[in-house]
């Protein structure tokens, strides 16, 4: 897919006319119905309605163009963060973590950008609650799973399932769980997210989602106390491979339910609002990227 032709089609539907369109952007008529009709046949799917008088946006259309418009304003954004790279970064980075990764694994990726970039002074809150961005006064915050609050801006990092698993002590005293009804009988750990404790655990397979309500004698609001009871072999536990990837990989920790999918635990970064995606955030959010890749590449999650 062009970039001109997403352009092209972001300038159409902000003009209304395609001929308008074209002016802007110093191209032909020709030129931009051509990049449209490219554009629409990559999609399999019509955008614009057209008459001889008038040129509107089908409802596919519309719902594309948020999309495209956040695609291209990401894109402007790489490029400030790119050009800002060649300076010195400078300033304070509010961060919110949550308690596992934070202290585990991201801590001494923090310490390798602050070598990098020695001016830069971080102010790190860790927690496995919400942030309240304004009350906490957090420029940025680390979260597993795609916030549905619209008016914040959401960048991902990596992808990750939650994993059922337990020591081999736990294992060899109460046996590994082998299907959903197992788990009744087994003392699952407890950590809270956002003040509610995770006591409901959903599976999936063939395109079903399976909810079990689990039980157990541990709850915990930091999720690195649950890890911490499993390695144990208090319990068992569901976490994101993430979290337990040299866990597993060590076998410290077995997975079990593995014919089933876990609950996804995709890594967010996540700002208040556009004018917080500074350069420097997103110099983290490429960090992070990396980092993370390269651990589920080490650890095989």
């Amino acid at each position: 897919m062009q970039l001109a032709d997403l352009i092209l089609f972001v300038r159409v539907a902000d003009c209304g006319s395609l001929t308008a369109a074209a002016v802007e952007l110093d191209i032909s008529t020709a030129v931009a119905s051509a990049g449209l009709k490219r554009l629409e046949k990559q999609l399999d799917t019509v955008l614009f309605i057209r008459s001889t008088r008038s040129l509107r946006l089908t409802a596919a259309g519309e719902r594309y163009l948020s999309y495209c418009r956040s695609a291209l304003e990401d894109l402007r954004l790489g490029e400030q963060a790119l050009a800002s790279i060649k300076d010195k970064i400078t300033g304070t980075l509010s961060l919110a973590l949550p308690s596992d990764a934070g202290r585990n694994f991201i801590l001494p990726w923090l310490d390798m950008l602050m070598d990098e970039h020695p001016q830069l002074q971080l102010r790190l809150h860790l927690s496995d609650s919400l942030t309240d961005f304004y009350h906490d006064k957090i420029d940025v915050a680390l979260r597993s799973g795609n916030p549905k609050d619209s008016s914040l801006v959401a960048f991902k990092i990596c992808s990750a399932k939650r994993v059922l698993c337990a020591s081999p002590g736990y294992i060899d005293r109460y046996g590994k769980v082998e299907t959903l009804a197992d788990l009744e009988k087994h003392n699952c750990l407890f950590f809270m997210l956002d003040q509610r404790t995770h006591d409901q655990w959903c599976f999936y397979r063939d395109q079903q989602v399976h909810k079990v309500r689990v039980s157990g004698n541990r709850i915990c609001n930091d999720a690195e106390v649950a890890r911490k009871w499993a390695l144990a072999g208090k319990g068992v536990v569901y976490k994101s491979s993430v979290d337990l990837a040299e866990d597993l990989a060590s076998g410290s920790l077995v997975p079990m339910l593995t014919q089933y999918s876990g609950e996804s635990a995709d890594l967010y970064l996540v700002c208040p609002g556009r004018q917080h995606v500074t350069p420097l955030v997103l110099l983290l959010r490429e960090h992070l990227r990396k980092l993370c890749k390269q651990r589920i590449a080490h650890f095989g999650q």
